[in-house]
C-alpha cells in the first residue's frame, strides 16, 4: 500500500468529497445522527435476534463486513464504501449491545480529551507506534 502523508490523504479526500457534495447540494440532507442515537436504532430493530445470535456469531458477521470493507476500499465507489463503513459500524454497535457497552460514552472516555498515546488534539505520536 502507498504511503500519503496527512496532507496528500487530505487532498485525495477532499477530491473524492467534494463531487459528492456538489451532487447532494440542491437536496435536503437529513440531520446527521449521534452514535449514541444509531446505537439505540440498531438495538431497537435487532436486539432480541442479536440476544439469540450472541457475541460470537455477531463477530463472526462484523468479520465478514470488515471483509466486504477491504474490498471496496480496493475496488469500490465511493457509494459502495459508504455503505460498508456503514455496515461496520452497525455490526460494531450489534455487538456493544450485546454486551452493554454504550459507544459513545466509551469513545468520549477514550479519545475525547485526546490522543490516548500522547494526550494531544492533534496526534503526534510517531507513525510506526499505535495509535
Amino acid at each position: 500500500m502507498a504511503r500519503f502523508t496527512y496532507e496528500q490523504r487530505f487532498e485525495l479526500f477532499k477530491l473524492r468529497l467534494v463531487p459528492t457534495l456538489a451532487m447532494n447540494a440542491s437536496q435536503p440532507q437529513p440531520p446527521d445522527v449521534s452514535l449514541t442515537d444509531f446505537q439505540a436504532k440498531i438495538r431497537d430493530m435487532y436486539l432480541e435476534k442479536d440476544l439469540q445470535r450472541g457475541v460470537d456469531g455477531t463477530f463472526m458477521w462484523l468479520m465478514e463486513e470488515v471483509g466486504e470493507l477491504a474490498s471496496a476500499l480496493r475496488e469500490g465507489t465511493a457509494e459502495e464504501q459508504a455503505g460498508e463503513f456503514a455496515d461496520v459500524i452497525a455490526w460494531l454497535a450489534t455487538i456493544a449491545n450485546i454486551v452493554g457497552i454504550d459507544l459513545g460514552q466509551a469513545i468520549q472516555s477514550k479519545y475525547g480529551t485526546g490522543c490516548p498515546g500522547c494526550s494531544r488534539l492533534v496526534c503526534t505520536c510517531p507513525m510506526d507506534e499505535k495509535p
